[in-house]
Formats: C-alpha cells, sequence, structure tokens
C-alpha cells in the first residue's frame, strides 16, 4: 500500500510488482478477473424500470459467445471491427470481445456524420461493424459503396431495422458464437493465448478540428498498463462502484473500463446524461469520472438554486462556499486548517455539505476530471465540501491517463503527480513531453504524421504548455496552439481565462477569447439555457424566449458585471474589452464541442468570425 501523505512523486511508494506480473493482453486480463471473483457483479445497467446485472461469470459467458461470433464471421487476429453505439452494456460486451477474439476495436461516436463515418471505417480498415440502431444502420447503409471492406453489419437494437444478408443482430452474433463454441470449446481462448503486448487492441480516432482525424494506434500493453498503474497505488478496490456515463467511443471512459476490469470492481453503465441525478441515488457510487462542464453545471445550480432563495440560506451558503474554498487550499498547500476555519468547516459541512454529499449518493469518495481545465474555485468548492475532484490530465495518444492527483496527494490547479512508470518533462518551449508504455504506437497509416508527435526513443510531443514543481506536481497551462499573441507582442492564454470566467459566472455556458494579431482581446460568450430562465423571470423577462434574453440589455449588463470582475484579476493585455453574446448554446451535434465537452476553437471562430469581425474596429 502507498505511503498515505507522500508530499513529494518521488516519496509515493508503490507495488511495482504489479507491473511485473501483469497480465499479456486484455482478454487474458479479463480470463484473470472471471477466474478470481467469479460471483462478484462486475457491471449493472438499466433493464426495463430496474436495474439488472451481470457477475463476472456471467460476463464471461457474453464475451465468449460474442467473441467467437466474430470468429464465426471470419474476423481475424488485429482485424478491426468498428464499434458505433452510446454508453451501453451491449458496448462493453462488443469491446471486450472484440480483444478476446485478437482483433481491435475502431471507436466510433454516434453522433457522427455519415461522411466521417465513412472515413473512418475505410481508414482504419474495418471489416465488421457493431451499431446500436436504426440511425447508425442508416448512416452506414447511405455510405455502403465507400466502405467496401465491411462484411457485415451487427445491430444491437434491431427495431426498424431490415435484416439481411448485411445486417444481423447482435442476438444473432451472439447465437452464432455459442453454436461454434459448442463444436470448439477452445476457440476464443486460443485467440487470447495468441494475442500479446504489442498486438494491436484500440483505434480512437482524434476529433481534429481541422481536417481528417487521425487513428491512434493503442497496443493491449496500453491498456494493460493503465489498470496495473492504478492497482499499484491502491487508489481503487474490488469494493469501489464506479458510475460510468462517459461516452465509450472516447479514450477518458474507455480507459476506465480497463481499470475496472483490473481492480475488480463494479461498475454502473448508462450513457443517458439526463438519468444522471437520479443514477446517483440508485447507484451510490463511490467514485465518477467526468468533464469539467458537468462540475461547473453541479455547482452553477446549487448557487443559483440558493441565490434565489435569498435570505438566511443564501447567507448560509456563501458562508459554507467560502469556508470550502479556504479549508480545501489550506489542505492544497500541505497545512493544517486553523482551528477557528476548522470549527467554520463543521458547521458548514452540517449545514450544506453533507446534503450536498447525499445528492451524490453519499458515498462518493472522490471524482476524476479530465478532458479540459477545472477551475480552481470550483474544485475548491469541492474538496472543501469532502468530494475532491481529482484532477488528471492526458491524450487519447497517451490512452487518456498520464497524470492524476491522488486522494492522499492532491493540490489543486495541478493535474497531479505523473502516473507510476510514466516519465514526463518539459522542452526548452514549455512543451509537455511523455513517455511510457502507455504511449501510442502511432497513427494508422499515417507516418509523417507520426513522425511529428512521436520521436524514435519514445517521447510524445503533447501539444500542450506547462511546467513541473518541486514536488513533483505538472501543471498545464494551455495548448501550445491555443497560445496567441496580440498585435502588440503579448502572449495571451485564452484557457485560463476561459476557465476562470467558468467559475464567476454562474449562466455561461461557454467563452471563447480572441485576440491574435489583433489590438486587444475580444469574446464570444454563450449562457447557459438550463441556468438563464430562472434569472430571466427574476428580471422582467419571464416571457422571452432564450434568443430574447441572451440579447437583452438586462443579459448584456448581467454578463458586463462578471466580466470586469474577471479582467480585475488579468494583467491589462489579457483583459477583455468587448464581447459578443450568441444567441444559442455550442452543442456537440453543431461540430462546436469535441464529445467530452471541449471547445472546437477553429469550428466556433469560422462559424461566428462576422460576430468576431464587429467587435473589432475597421
Amino acid at each position: 500500500m502507498p505511503d498515505p501523505s507522500p508530499s513529494r512523486a518521488s516519496d509515493e511508494v508503490f507495488d511495482a510488482s504489479v507491473f511485473d506480473n501483469r497480465a499479456p493482453s486484455v482478454g487474458h486480463l479479463l480470463r484473470d478477473r472471471i477466474a478470481k471473483s467469479p460471483d462478484n457483479i462486475a457491471y449493472s445497467f438499466p433493464s426495463g424500470i430496474a436495474w439488472g446485472e451481470l457477475t463476472w461469470a456471467q460476463l464471461g459467458e457474453r464475451v465468449w459467445a460474442l467473441a467467437a461470433g466474430l470468429v464465426d464471421l471470419g474476423v481475424q487476429p488485429e482485424d478491426r471491427v468498428s464499434l458505433a453505439s452510446s454508453t451501453r452494456i451491449e458496448w462493453v460486451l462488443a469491446d471486450y470481445a472484440i480483444m478476446a477474439a485478437g482483433a481491435a476495436t475502431t471507436t466510433i461516436y454516434p453522433t457522427s456524420i455519415s461522411d466521417d463515418v465513412a472515413f473512418i471505417v475505410d481508414n482504419s480498415g474495418s471489416t465488421v461493424i457493431i451499431a446500436e440502431d436504426a440511425e447508425q444502420v442508416d448512416k452506414l447503409r447511405e455510405v455502403r459503396d465507400a466502405i467496401p471492406g465491411v462484411s457485415t453489419v451487427v445491430v444491437v437494437d434491431t427495431e426498424g431495422v431490415d435484416l439481411d444478408d448485411w445486417v444481423i443482430s447482435f442476438e444473432d452474433l451472439e447465437a452464432r458464437g455459442a453454436a461454434l463454441l459448442a463444436s470448439e470449446p477452445g476457440v476464443v481462448d486460443t485467440r487470447i493465448d495468441g494475442t500479446g503486448p504489442t498486438s494491436l487492441a484500440t483505434i480512437i480516432y482524434t476529433s481534429g478540428t481541422t481536417g481528417r482525424p487521425k487513428g491512434v494506434r493503442l497496443r493491449h500493453a496500453t491498456w494493460t498498463y493503465q489498470g496495473a498503474a492504478i492497482r499499484a497505488t491502491g487508489m481503487l478496490a474490488e469494493d469501489d462502484v464506479h458510475y460510468l456515463w462517459l461516452p465509450l467511443s472516447h479514450v477518458f471512459a474507455k480507459v476506465l473500463l480497463l481499470i475496472s476490469t483490473d481492480v475488480g470492481m463494479q461498475t454502473a453503465v448508462d450513457g443517458r446524461i439526463d438519468k444522471i441525478v437520479d443514477n446517483l441515488g440508485e447507484v451510490r457510487p463511490t467514485f465518477m469520472a467526468a468533464a469539467p462542464r458537468i462540475f461547473e453545471k453541479v455547482y452553477g445550480k446549487l448557487s443559483l438554486g440558493m441565490q434565489e432563495e435569498g435570505g438566511a440560506k443564501a447567507k448560509i451558503f456563501d458562508f459554507a462556499a467560502e469556508t470550502a474554498r479556504q479549508y480545501s487550499q489550506a489542505l492544497s498547500d500541505g497545512r493544517k486548517p486553523g482551528a477557528l476555519l476548522g470549527v467554520r468547516h463543521k458547521i458548514a459541512d452540517k449545514l450544506v455539505f453533507a446534503k450536498v454529499r447525499d445528492r451524490f449518493g453519499g458515498r462518493v469518495r472522490f471524482f476524476i476530471s479530465g478532458s479540459a481545465a477545472l477551475n480552481t474555485d470550483i474544485a475548491h468548492w469541492f474538496n472543501g465540501a469532502g468530494l475532491p475532484i481529482l484532477e488528471g490530465y492526458g491524450l487519447t495518444e497517451t490512452s487518456a491517463a498520464a497524470t492524476v492527483n491522488r486522494p492522499y496527494a492532491l493540490r489543486v490547479g495541478t493535474v497531479g503527480w505523473p502516473n507510476v512508470q510514466t516519465e514526463i518533462k518539459v522542452a526548452e518551449d514549455g512543451e509537455i513531453l511523455v513517455r511510457g508504455e502507455h504511449v501510442m504506437e502511432g497513427y494508422h497509416n499515417n507516418p509523417e504524421a507520426t513522425a511529428e508527435v512521436l520521436t524514435e526513443d519514445g517521447w510524445f510531443h503533447t501539444g500542450d504548455i506547462g511546467e513541473i514543481d518541486g514536488d513533483g506536481f505538472v501543471k498545464i497551462t494551455d495548448r501550445k496552439k491555443d497560445l496567441f499573441k496580440t498585435s502588440n507582442g503579448k502572449y495571451v492564454a485564452p484557457s485560463q481565462i476561459e476557465s476562470t470566467f467558468k467559475g464567476l459566472c454562474p449562466y455561461v455556458g461557454q467563452l471563447l477569447v480572441h485576440g491574435e494579431n489583433r489590438q486587444f482581446v475580444t469574446a464570444l460568450i454563450t449562457l447557459d439555457e438550463e441556468a438563464i430562465k430562472p434569472w430571466a423571470e427574476a428580471n422582467g423577462l419571464a416571457d422571452a424566449s432564450y434568443t430574447e434574453i441572451v440579447s437583452s440589455m438586462q443579459a448584456r449588463e448581467m454578463v458586463q458585471s462578471y466580466v470586469d470582475e474577471l479582467n480585475a484579476g488579468l494583467n491589462r493585455h489579457e483583459q477583455i474589452k468587448r464581447f459578443h453574446i450568441l444567441g444559442r448554446d455550442l452543442t456537440v451535434e453543431d461540430g462546436e464541442l469535441t464529445p467530452s465537452l471541449k471547445l472546437r476553437r477553429k469550428v466556433v471562430a469560422d462559424k461566428f468570425k462576422g460576430d468576431i469581425e464587429e467587435m473589432y474596429p475597421s
């Protein structure tokens, strides 16, 4: 077990034998897990009005049948099988089955347009596609001529789907596999035994902002490393309960599946975002991962709710919020909170924090935040409320996790220590470089792009600017390509400004800071539709539409007050001189946000170029 309170990364104690003895592939890992804890609950999932469950043994039975079904379809080792579905138990089953069959999963976001689907399927060389429903099948039929290498489409939900010699059902795939296993019981085990650490396990296409996405090749050693890295620190254990709602097509969620298998804990799977709050009360997880936007919305909703109540409740919440931040700051700095602060914290905990924890099921030990920068004030609030957020850092090319704060070593404002047995250094220009077993093999069929970011000795150039403090905590300041210089020659880091503003303004949806080669900085701002409606009712706009609300003088004055507050903490050259409120929020569906809710800067800047130009004098 690790030292409960190491102060430096170099002092962290971990179980190195976990790495020495780890499984050679995901199939081996799953087979070992089934043997160790066959009767433990592996996954729970929505099933009608209740929750269904699969033990590890039951999971294995279904995975083996599906894997054998893929073998029966002619899938060969390292063949690619595309998976286009939202987060659900069938995604989990299919992913395990693909890798158990020795093949490689190619993930496709269900929101992808047919042209992008065709590119990913064709570029990856996929021979089989597992699709969620009629919507996904319709997209595939639309581009069938562009994906001639696909022999079979397997559909999970058959409602509205015409099955034929090209499209079969998920049930049929499982039945075909069961029949093959009856005649050849060792067919899947043979495939697993033939799969090793360097075998291709996954191709995930990056959600690029320009041009075609690049397919990131991740080997089996990638995933077995990630599970071992967490287990070696003791951060998670078999008795933990994990709630997974993130899009499984994204590397952030994908890595959590493999960690769950390595650790052996229960995972509740439900990708319906509108069910998160209800599910938390039912699942009662001990940890959950999310993008910063989720934590921003939770904090904003609680804050606004208390402001609307007014009076004593608002004052109590403000008292608790300030107490939480002070308490968390002391812990983050390695200081013991003073006696008076300790008393205040106990009062705040009884009046506010305990109720907030109950909303999350009452058992959360910690959250994990990734994919974008988390506002430090919001992080301190959660941490002080007894719901610590362990911010981490990684990219698809590093299989999601390269660094993460630990429960026993949390420093707000950083992305934590490097994962054990991961090397990180800062280049002369400030770029973060990463080396380790979890770094990608390269970009699929794209050696030129691979050579641009991956050195011969294994260092991956992340494209992020950052620093490492004396205790080994890594801090990311911005994307290298996002940094811009004003016409006055001053550098601006937009992500930091945007993150800070989200902690100040509870009504903000998104913020895009602009100003490259301009004389001053401007911003495009969107307001959160859910949050702004109560504000509108309190400001004489109860009957106004969303567009009317955000274009009103009252809304502009409200936003200006928060911009003024933001500017007070910025250098003169960073301050937002003008802003424009867009008539709608940005969405994944319109291509303005990635599925992990990151801002696609160039897409947004190009789409609203006219609004940006109007903020600059001719």
